[in-house]
């Protein structure tokens, strides 16, 4: 594994050690920043099961202001400062070990907003499209947010669902990769809902 592209074009990524992470190949993540960039201008990205922490390493090599990253495994969490000290992106990243919606709501107090999200649950969770309602409740994306996620090839998300629509998908052998965008022009607030709710006479 290495940096496809970028300031830090090159650079080798240390895989986690163990059997208990599945990182993205080369060859997915060039088509996923083909797909999605290639190349951005500032923004801040969130790798929520981060692995390696390959995908938001590329995507801050290719311009992304700043990343989160964020898992669970320990091995994980060393794996990726290993991996940002040897393509010296660490001044740009933030790196914690939590779960994913205990992290989404201490990120949600720190009103963090994001332009790019990485999602690459493990396959047997297929809570990728839930992970992605609770982003929107909690007004953590930017209108015209990416979210990439990375799933079981057999298990189909979504076309589209709330303010999501998948604009892209492809598939690599048991991989598959669905891109969403955010339309924040459809994300009523929950208490709007709740007031269209009211006027309609559905708390009767």
């Amino acid at each position: 594994m290495r940096v496809v592209s970028g300031s830090a074009k090159g650079r080798p990524l240390k895989a986690v050690p163990g059997m208990g992470t599945r990182p993205t190949t080369d060859k997915v993540k060039e088509a996923i920043f083909s797909m999605i960039g290639p190349f951005f201008d500032g923004g801040v990205a969130l790798d929520l099961f981060a692995g390696t922490g390959g995908l938001a390493i590329e995507a801050l090599s290719r311009g992304m202001e700043k990343a989160i990253f964020i898992d669970m495994d320990p091995k994980s969490i060393e794996t990726v400062r290993a991996n940002l000290k040897a393509t010296k992106l660490e001044g740009q990243a933030e790196v914690y070990r939590n779960e994913a919606e205990r992290a989404l709501k201490a990120l949600e107090k720190r009103g963090v907003v994001l332009d790019v999200v990485f999602l690459d649950p493990p396959y047997r969770m297929k809570n990728g499209d839930k992970l992605m309602e609770t982003m929107h409740e909690k007004n953590m994306l930017a209108s015209g947010a990416t979210i990439v996620l990375e799933h079981e090839s057999g298990y189909e998300y979504p076309a589209e669902f709330g303010p999501f629509a998948c604009v892209r998908h492809a598939t690599y052998g048991e991989t598959a990769v669905s891109i969403y965008k955010y339309d924040g022009n459809k994300a009523a607030s929950p208490e709007g809902e709740a007031a269209k709710e009211a006027d309609h006479g559905f708390d009767e």
